[in-house]
């Protein structure tokens, strides 16, 4: 802890110096408000005593002068026997307490060690305040990762320009937790987030309800409808799975950017927009360019700012801190009272690849924490393909002859099937998501291995 003396009597400095010295503090000496100013501008110290009659300037005007330079030290004055009213008004103006002179060591120490307590706690209430306020602006967001911290500094770097911004990562991974951070970072905060799953929204249905229609634009439009652009005006919209956009889409999506104007399905005239795009992918966009999936100048207009968010099995230090918060968050929701996880079941979770991500570990507590009969989860509580995951064949697996990639490609592709139907509890959809294939295709491979 740090102390400046300021007083004109040189013999107090050095006496009071000398106690608090012995005590550990580091001190530091003034002559005058002047020399004092000065000093606590350039050493910043904790505590400052300041005696209040002193030539060049006295202490209630180097009181003012310092606050006015928002100088933040604990400001302890000293008076001489029958200045209270003096000390009154320091505190009014700022001054933490007082010291009547002649004081003795201990009530020096005793003013001090209360000041400091006080300083203590403001600079722990201050703590709190920026974690509140870090959790307010991250939400779910939990970043232990280098990659992840990473990822977040851009994201809120760049939410405060207009610039388009192209998030990409795995599925589960964050990429809508991203988006909402720029959002709420942005100035567009108070103003409405929009969200929409490209890939989710049938080709013939995703134009009405990117750009709305009006009345009598086909079949069933019986009234004007207002598209999800118009409804993000003055906000965000973020468009998720963006690579799933069919090619039509892509060209009015472009000119929607590139214009700043979109116009309803049936509609002669355009209509101006004022939209904040983000988008997110877990698809390759660069190689989807390549094939001609993606369009070359729409990827150059969302890419302007890319974000990639890492799988987690790249970020496994923050298993352990998303259990914990997965754990607080469905004890509240479902009322439940689980203690936490034990050390063998926090060994599975770290051992397994999580192809889901976070999505698939929150998943993976939630489902334990339904199931679980004591006061913390166990390895019986996880399901079974996290705690026997699909393993690569190695070579005490093969015979001399058995090195055919098709047979054994073909044993690991049912056996992925099985783990994931096993998974989303027969739910084909969802599996075939998981396993990165086309329902049609699951379909196929299944009847072709016997698993339907």
């Amino acid at each position: 802890m740090n102390v400046l003396i300021i007083d004109d009597e040189q013999g107090l400095r050095q006496s009071v110096s000398m106690i608090l010295t012995e005590e550990g503090y580091e001190v530091q000496a003034a002559s005058d408000g002047k020399e004092g100013l000065a000093k606590a501008l350039e050493l910043k110290p904790d505590i400052i005593l300041c005696d209040v009659r002193m030539p060049e300037m006295p202490g209630l005007e180097f009181l003012e002068a310092y606050r006015a330079e928002e100088g933040d030290a604990l400001v302890i004055v000293m008076t001489a026997y029958g200045s209270t009213e003096l000390a009154i008004d320091a505190m009014k103006k700022g001054a933490y307490d007082y010291l009547p002179k002649p004081f003795s060591a201990d009530q020096l120490v005793l003013t001090l060690k209360k000041a400091q307590e006080r300083e203590a706690l403001r600079r722990e209430v201050s703590r709190l305040r920026e974690e509140v306020q870090v959790e307010r602006r991250f939400g779910d967001i939990i970043a232990k990762a280098p990659s992840m911290k990473k990822a977040i500094e851009v994201a809120t770097k760049v939410a405060k320009h207009p610039s388009p911004v192209l998030i990409t990562g795995e599925s589960g991974t964050g990429k809508e937790l991203i988006a909402r951070l720029i959002h709420v970072e942005s100035d567009r905060a108070g103003r409405p987030f929009v969200a929409v799953n490209c890939g989710a929204i049938p080709e013939n249905l995703l134009e009405s309800e990117l750009f709305g229609y009006v009345k009598g634009a086909f079949t069933g439009a019986e009234r004007d409808k207002t598209g999800l652009f118009e409804a993000a005006s003055g906000g965000t919209l973020f468009l998720d799975e963006i690579g799933d956009m069919p090619a039509s889409l892509q060209v009015k999506l472009l000119r929607a950017l590139q214009e700043g104007e979109i116009r309803r399905v049936g509609d002669s005239e355009s209509r101006t927009v004022d939209v904040r795009i983000l988008a997110a992918t877990n698809k390759d966009l660069q190689e989807e360019v390549k094939t001609g999936s993606f369009r070359q100048d729409l990827y150059f207009r969302i890419a302007v700012v890319p974000i990639h968010l890492p799988p987690l099995r790249q970020r496994k230090e923050e298993i352990p801190l998303l259990v914990r918060h997965f754990i607080d968050e469905y004890n509240d929701k479902l009322g439940l009272a689980v203690d936490g996880i034990d050390k063998d079941a926090m060994k599975l979770l770290l051992d397994y690849a999580f192809s889901g991500n976070v999505r698939e570990l929150e998943n993976v507590i939630e489902r334990a924490m339904v199931l679980t009969e004591g006061p913390k989860i166990t390895e019986e509580d996880l399901p079974h393909h996290v705690r026997e995951p699909v393993r690569p064949l190695d070579d005490a697996e093969l015979g001399e002859d058995e090195l055919s990639v098709k047979k054994h490609g073909a044993v690991l592709e049912k056996r992925l099937i099985r783990r994931a139907l096993e998974r989303t509890g027969g739910n084909k959809t969802k599996a075939a998501e998981l396993l990165e294939l086309s329902s049609r295709a699951l379909l196929y491979k299944m009847r072709d291995y016997g698993l339907d």
